[in-house]
């Protein structure tokens, strides 16, 4: 073989090679920013669970794991976070979404049950959105997502799977052994505000469009803030420290009593503000200028 033919061998071959460790990364979800619609994701996602479905608790060895990787994920160090996850089973998808923004989606095994994270890995994690109960509490992982989207540094929890499987072990926001919770721990620890989406039908609270409270964790300037600006958009609003509000105040929810001083706030929303593209744009209006 002439000095060429070797010379362009070589070439073929370094080619082919960085090609199929491209297209590796790509598969595997890591590596490559794929371009991703995050809401058919997300879709995608809750539209597989069920009553039936698979869910169980980690294990100690399995928090203390998930543990780190928050620390690492809050350090900025989201290589060692996607190791330690992976280590969990978690899937990492490094995505662009439709408009533009890198999001790290670490997203855990499905036959647990424990749903995941989205991170904004341009910037510090400032703040946490909660989704306990996709698609039992219609729309709210819709609005979460518009609201991780909308906040800047901000970190999308989501549970995964239905808040009745595991014969009601995934309900997570009240079972303080679930995955869940130990991510929303490690957020109050670190001083990050939370906002947790639920939703209540119509009928639980006539002439109410949304119920702002803090669960049993103390009152706080946001939920405050979040409430006058719902009632500046001509939404009723029932604030917890100051009404009754027919039990969906939030008082057994373990992610607030776990909160201590972090800002923490239980935000149930009726069908009205849940239902339409709109309507949830005026709830995520209103929390983004109360955040700010």
């Amino acid at each position: 073989m002439t000095t060429s033919l070797r010379t362009g061998a070589v070439l073929l071959t370094a080619v082919l090679a960085a090609l199929t460790l491209a297209c590796t990364r790509t598969a595997g979800g890591a590596g490559v920013d794929e371009p991703v619609d995050l809401h058919r994701w997300i879709a995608q996602q809750v539209a597989t669970f069920s009553v039936d479905g698979p869910y169980r608790d980690p294990d100690q060895s399995e928090r203390d794991t998930a543990r780190d990787a928050f620390t690492a994920i809050t350090g900025g160090d989201l290589a060692r976070a996607e190791q330690l996850l992976g280590d969990l089973g978690f899937r990492t998808t490094h995505a662009v979404n439709k408009d533009g923004k890198p999001v790290r989606i670490y997203w855990a095994d499905p036959q647990t049950g424990w749903g995941g994270l989205f991170v904004d890995p341009s910037t510090a994690v400032g703040s946490v959105v909660e989704v306990p109960h996709p698609a039992f509490d219609l729309n709210t992982e819709k609005l979460g997502l518009s609201l991780f989207r909308a906040i800047p540094g901000s970190l999308l929890l989501m549970a995964g799977a239905h808040r009745q499987a595991g014969g009601g072990a995934a309900d997570v926001a009240h079972n303080d052994r679930s995955m869940f919770q130990v991510f929303s721990v490690e957020s109050a620890r670190r001083g990050l505000p939370q906002v947790q989406l639920h939703g209540f039908a119509d009928r639980s609270l006539p002439g109410a469009d949304a119920v702002v409270s803090t669960g049993s964790a103390p009152h706080n300037d946001l939920a405050v803030r979040i409430a006058r600006e719902l009632k500046a958009v001509d939404r009723q609003v029932c604030r917890a420290w100051a009404s009754r509000c027919v039990g969906l105040e939030g008082r057994t929810n373990v992610q607030a009593a776990a909160a201590g001083d972090t800002p923490f706030v239980h935000l149930e929303l009726g069908w009205g503000l849940r239902r339409d593209l709109a309507d949830r744009d005026v709830v995520r209006d209103a929390i983004v200028r109360a955040w700010a």
